[in-house]
């Protein structure tokens, strides 16, 4: 175990409401996320309990942020939906020395604080980004068998051709069987203790020659050292767009249809921000309806990075005048 699970969560939030029932047969779902993200893992918890009525949640958040109105509106969520939602406020401090980039903050890596600290509680945990909507049931998860050395259920990423590529770049031949996307994880808890898999992946992380093969940061690290041991599930389970999509000339073909389960809404652009204004992303305003989040703005652009993606998004949508106004805001915050 690369950390002390009693120091890294500093504190455990109880929101759950008094006629939640969690028993063997709940279905355990994780997040781990930092405060931009806490908008997002809301209404993907609002997603799941809307679209499976039939199936007892419990709900663990790992984050290093957590106020009085976020404490407010996940309790309500709770409330609404007689369901167990429990908070860890994460100690960060481990984490901010290993590598990560804009995109990618060293949240990132809570799923291995998340695998560790219940490692010992539970056999199986669902982890899942906050940027997942579920539009379909989860129930075929409930009846996943690992066999002895399989360590999780995972949907592969892109084609044959990649995971060659992964494979070459990592220095891992056996990844051009099978690149997984880290994003939704179903976790043999026993079998991530007994192979230790956080300590091997903290242990890469440490390593120079490591760290200069990864592109993608963990998710790399767990191909490499999940490779042989995971079950491949269909891609309706993590099925990725970006929202950014929407800007390219010959668009790509949306890969959202009435069958997917669930939708991983990657790149810097997110249903939850005001400028993704498009049909595909109405999965998640239909969750964000059916939530305490109803009432409350879609999240304006304040980076420079989020300012330049609007101002693109609002030309692309005919508001010129919005476009030209974030646009002059982007320039303005990029010199400050």
């Amino acid at each position: 175990m690369f950390f002390n699970k009693e120091n890294a969560v500093t504190q455990q939030i109880d929101l759950s409401s008094s006629d939640a029932i969690v028993n063997n047969d709940s279905l355990h779902i994780s997040y781990g996320i930092d405060r931009n993200f806490l908008y997002g893992c809301g209404i993907s918890i609002a997603s799941l309990l809307k679209t499976n009525p039939d199936i007892s949640f419990s709900f663990h958040v790992f984050t290093d942020y957590f106020d009085d109105e976020q404490n407010k509106l996940f309790k309500q969520l709770a409330e609404q939906y007689k369901t167990s939602i429990k908070v860890y406020l994460v100690d960060c401090e481990q984490l901010k020395s290993l590598p990560s980039t804009k995109n990618w903050s060293y949240a990132t890596y809570f799923r291995f604080i998340i695998a560790d600290y219940f490692s010992n509680q539970l056999n199986r945990m669902i982890y899942m980004d906050a940027d997942i909507m579920c539009q379909g049931t989860l129930q075929p998860l409930l009846n996943i068998q690992f066999k002895d050395d399989e360590i999780a259920a995972v949907v592969p990423e892109r084609d044959r051709n990649w995971w060659q590529k992964r494979a070459d770049a990592l220095g891992v031949p056996s990844i051009a069987s099978g690149y997984f996307n880290a994003g939704f994880l179903v976790l043999n808890l026993v079998n991530w203790s007994k192979f230790d898999i956080s300590t091997k992946a903290m242990d890469l992380l440490s390593q120079d020659a490591v760290k200069a093969k990864l592109s993608y940061l963990d998710q790399d690290i767990l191909n490499m050292l999940l490779t042989g041991k995971v079950i491949y599930l269909d891609g309706k389970y993590n099925t990725q767009y970006s929202i950014n999509y929407e800007l390219q000339k010959g668009k790509k073909e949306n890969p959202i249809t009435p069958e997917t389960v669930l939708i991983h809404y990657i790149g810097p652009t997110k249903p939850w921000h005001e400028w993704a204004n498009y049909p595909t992303a109405q999965p998640f305003i239909s969750a964000k309806d059916a939530s305490p989040w109803k009432d409350i703005p879609l999240l304006k652009a304040k980076s420079s990075n989020h300012l330049r993606y609007c101002a693109k998004h609002m030309f692309n949508q005919g508001k010129v005048f919005s476009g030209i106004k974030n646009n002059l805001q982007y320039f303005w915050v990029k010199l400050s």
